[in-house]
């Protein structure tokens, strides 16, 4: 499994620090959605799902994080911890985000807009997926 992250321009100087994305340019898809998590309680894992066609770029752009990535044949742990990385997860991926720290915000840049009929929610159903014919990463 090849894990992607990308390193964004960063632009600062006495001031501060800023990240600009443009689609297609940083972010290898149109963006249609954007969202964030944050104030994750202690010991609490989010994801546990995988999408038929979505595909996210995850920043964690303030604290940390650790992502669990898992293609249906292998399995990868990845930590967010700088707010000019970001992560692919790309279509028929598993996703599991843990380990938030107390301060941390996971911001979420996605291909689509929400549909419920994108999500795998069950593990077995998402092997059956990937074990398909039509479960071909594009």
């Amino acid at each position: 499994m090849q894990v992607i992250k990308y390193a964004f321009q960063q632009h600062g100087d006495e001031r501060g620090q800023l990240v600009a994305l443009e689609e297609f340019k940083d972010i290898p898809f149109k963006i249609k959605r954007v969202y964030y998590m944050y104030d994750t309680a202690q010991g609490v894992t989010r994801g546990y799902h995988a999408h038929k066609s979505l595909q996210q770029i995850l920043i964690c752009i303030h604290g940390s994080c650790k992502i669990r990535l898992d293609n249906g044949k292998e399995k990868k742990i990845v930590t967010l911890e700088k707010p000019y990385e970001g992560l692919y997860v790309s279509n028929v991926m598993w996703r599991e985000m843990f380990d938030f720290s107390s301060d941390a915000v996971l911001m979420v840049l996605a291909s689509e807009l929400y549909d419920e009929s994108d999500y795998i929610r069950d593990y077995d159903e998402f092997l059956k997926f990937v074990n398909s014919k039509d479960g071909v990463k594009e």
